[in-house]
């Protein structure tokens, strides 16, 4: 069934290099460095650890576990792959030269044999739940050892991956060691043939988010810019379809409180300049990018930026999480939380089902299903900054409970290193 797969492959590549191309247009990034993508790199590592991670978010969660591989193994050199430009952005901003980037090479035998002969790779750490049959393949055919960390595989996920079954058992079976989000996650690996020895659960490294000493100043600076004492909610990673929502409900709160700002983060930076334009139909709008002032005019603040969500999140009195209006699964909740802020989602969370629960029982978030729910609890939490304090405490909780992730993922790590 591999080799099946491996020559569908190969017959879609001309129209994987046109995708490439296409979303080029609205992101350069895309264009460049195309030799990487299909295993021919500029440089050469030898005896590396090697984290991949495929964007922003598995990035955000990987930095704790590389900075912690860095101080245990400072003899080794770190390499991070990604398989999106925002995602490299990332990686550069958080260890600039400490970790080499690469873009992850197409899932092809030739790309795969030539990514493991240049970079030499110790031992292969794999982010979340990114399976590539030839990647696991060929670190098996090179005695690179292949650990699948923070691993999660929801009820869909596995449904999918059980339609293909022979090929995720080998590919699991390639797999030395998985570290699982929780019990469910455990079962269903099992089940689609990892072995149980070779797992564990481990919880979810994400709760380890480390923030930056100088974030809270940051924070109190950009805060003060905005307006001291308005009411400053944030929608963040929004996608497609989710900002006409938000607009529609932030001018319903401007009715209620006409000083009130909404700072926007799209989730993708090819969709600022449109997202800017629909922003100006109806609103005075600042662009962060480019350093436009926020008056009290000034009703929607734009954060058009990579890199600075936790800054952005820490100067709001609410946050919004996107991705979740619409049926993209959500995105991560624990920022907000670690800075003790009170969580809106929408209903669609199943990529954070696990984790929304616990904010969920802890009464530290609120799932809104239309712009009228929205409307309404952000009105709630305007005029009641004690219940705004207090569910932003109780989402602090959540967050520092669940912490440790890392030491045992750290640890399993180690194992395949000696």
């Amino acid at each position: 069934m591999r080799y099946l797969y491996t020559f569908l492959f190969y017959l879609a590549l001309p129209y994987v290099f046109l995708r490439l191309l296409w979303r080029s247009l609205r992101q350069p990034e895309y264009r460049q460095r195309l030799g990487e993508r299909l295993g021919f790199c500029p440089f050469r590592l030898e005896k590396c650890i090697w984290v991949h991670a495929v964007s922003v978010g598995e990035t955000l969660a990987a930095i704790p576990l590389i900075k912690s591989l860095q101080a245990r193994y400072p003899h080794l050199p770190m390499l991070v792959t990604t398989m999106t430009p925002t995602g490299g952005a990332r990686v550069k901003s958080a260890f600039g030269d400490s970790v080499t980037h690469a873009y992850l090479p197409y899932d092809l035998p030739g790309a795969m044999k030539r990514f493991l002969k240049t970079m030499q790779p110790v031992v292969s750490i794999i982010m979340e739940t990114e399976l590539w049959p030839n990647l696991l393949d060929a670190c098996h055919k090179n005695n690179v050892p292949v650990c699948l960390v923070n691993a999660r595989l929801s009820e869909k996920s596995a449904r999918g991956y059980g339609r293909i079954a022979p090929l995720t058992r080998e590919m699991l079976r390639n797999i030395d060691f998985i570290a699982a989000h929780g019990q469910p996650d455990a079962e269903r690996f099992v089940a689609l043939g990892a072995r149980k020895e070779r797992l564990a659960v481990t919880g979810n490294i994400k709760f380890d988010l480390e923030l930056p000493q100088e974030l809270a100043e940051k924070c109190r600076i950009l805060r003060d810019q905005l307006g001291k004492h308005r009411f400053v909610w944030i929608a963040a990673s929004t996608h497609e379809g989710e900002e006409e929502i938000i607009l529609a409900a932030h001018k319903k709160v401007l009715e209620k409180n006409p000083e009130a700002l909404l700072i926007l983060v799209p989730r993708h930076p090819d969709r600022f300049d449109a997202i800017a334009k629909l922003c100006e139909q109806s609103f005075v709008t600042a662009r962060r990018s480019k350093n436009q002032p926020c008056t009290g005019e000034t009703k929607v603040y734009l954060g058009d930026t990579m890199g600075e969500l936790l800054l952005l999140y820490g100067a709001a009195d609410v946050a919004f999480v996107g991705g979740s209006l619409i049926p993209r699964g959500g995105h991560n909740m624990l920022e907000p939380g670690a800075l003790e802020k009170p969580i809106l989602t929408g209903p669609h969370l199943f990529n954070f089902a696990e984790i929304s629960e616990l904010f969920v029982a802890a009464n530290a978030l609120t799932k809104v299903t239309s712009e009228e729910s929205l409307v309404t609890f952000l009105i709630a939490l305007m005029q009641n900054p004690e219940e705004r304090a207090a569910m932003g405490q109780r989402a602090l909780h959540v967050v520092n409970a669940n912490r440790g992730a890392l030491k045992k993922q750290l640890e399993l790590v180690g194992t395949l290193l000696k």
